[in-house]
């Protein structure tokens, strides 16, 4: 378990078939894709934004943060300040909205 969440982990020779199958914009793939209740969840997202949209339930296929962004889960850097970055929806329509800003500090 993991921040409450079940994980199964499955490690691949590329990602890319994963990124197609999922529909997940290319300027928005990252090192992690994982799914929850059939949400895509892409790249360093903090747990509150996939509980948010697990709660919210918009008509998307996911979420993503693009890139690795110092101070995002995963990313935090001892002596080094938390750079801005989004948490962004994206769609089958090729939509792509800030769900939530995080500020540098």
């Amino acid at each position: 378990m993991v921040n409450g969440f079940k994980t199964e982990t499955s490690e691949l020779a590329s990602l890319d078939q994963i990124k197609d199958k999922y529909q997940i914009p290319s300027e928005l793939q990252a090192c992690h894709t994982a799914i929850v209740n059939g949400y895509v969840i892409e790249g360093h997202v903090p747990v509150e934004e996939i509980e948010r949209l697990l709660s919210e339930k918009p008509d998307v296929i996911g979420i993503a943060v693009a890139d690795m962004p110092a101070g995002s889960p995963g990313m935090e850097i001892e002596d080094f300040g938390n750079e801005a970055y989004d948490v962004v929806t994206f769609d089958q329509m090729g939509n792509i909205e800030i769900y939530r800003s995080y500020p540098a500090e």
